[in-house]
């Protein structure tokens, strides 16, 4: 972990959830940490806090839908810092109705900013990047790797994310830019409070047990781990995560059959 001290660490949607989590484990080892949010209140209210913890942390307020504010987040990093060394595209938020009755707006508002999210900030901080020799990191989800009913939205933006990663790692195999895709199984945060509903409201409350997921400090240990270890992908948690992906390369219309039924028993479900 000595590796990360002084490295300049950005992280997309770091106000909550994984993304706090994840400001915390790299800037407990000496990082020094870029966070952005929307919610310029609860963004400083984390920076605050995480400063408060020995973290060396600096907020940067950007909607990253926005490639303005994409740009400001690249050019004042580097104004203060003078480099980038990991980028964590992390900014994302979810959705919960069926295709059917969903406004096409709620869509594009779940590309906007998960996948073009994604891409705007990486095209700007990929001349930093390489000359950091650094890390792109992609969190998505394992609906990244299986299409989860409800979340059509959600699954193709983060099924693109994995595609455009994928691809950038390709491109950099001789730069000695290291690119990884991080898909969480089902992780205890507040992404699912704020999931849009078919005509774009949040649904307020979540409908599964946060309590029995993986915490978001654990995802964040396992997703810094492996960033050291410059791995190419990691998956997280194993029935929800590891196997489910598995089974989908073998298995994919079982995958789907299992998909439906557990998405199906959640509360108010939009499939019965």
């Amino acid at each position: 972990m000595k590796n990360l001290r002084d490295k300049v660490v950005i992280i997309t949607g770091g106000s909550s959830g994984i993304g706090y989590a994840l400001a915390h484990e790299f800037g407990k080892f000496g990082a020094r940490i870029v966070i952005s949010a929307r919610n310029s209140e609860k963004l400083n209210q984390a920076a605050a806090q995480l400063n408060s913890l020995g973290i060396n942390t600096f907020a940067v307020q950007a909607d990253v839908s926005i490639e303005s504010d994409c740009v400001k987040l690249i050019e004042t990093t580097v104004s203060k810092y003078g480099k980038i060394d990991i980028l964590v595209n992390n900014a994302g938020i979810s959705m919960r109705a069926a295709f059917v009755n969903t406004d096409l707006e709620v869509l594009q508002k779940l590309m906007n900013t998960n996948f073009w999210g994604t891409v705007f900030c990486t095209k700007h901080a990929m001349p930093f990047l390489l000359k950091s020799q650094g890390s792109v990191i992609g969190v998505i989800s394992i609906a990244g790797y299986v299409g989860l009913p409800g979340r059509t939205g959600y699954s193709a933006s983060k099924f693109a994310i994995r595609g455009f990663l994928d691809t950038l790692r390709c491109e950099n195999l001789k730069t000695g830019l290291h690119v990884m895709v991080a898909a969480p199984g089902f992780t205890s945060s507040n992404i699912r409070n704020a999931a849009l509903t078919a005509n774009g409201a949040p649904q307020g409350e979540t409908p599964r047990d946060e309590a029995k997921m993986m915490s978001a400090d654990v995802a964040a240990r396992k997703i810094v781990k492996a960033t050291l270890k410059r791995k190419d992908s990691i998956v997280l948690t194993f029935i929800e995560g590891k196997f489910t992906v598995w089974l989908n390369s073998i298995f994919p219309k079982l995958a789907s059959r299992l998909a439906f039924y557990y998405m199906s028993k959640e509360p108010d479900s939009p499939f019965k």
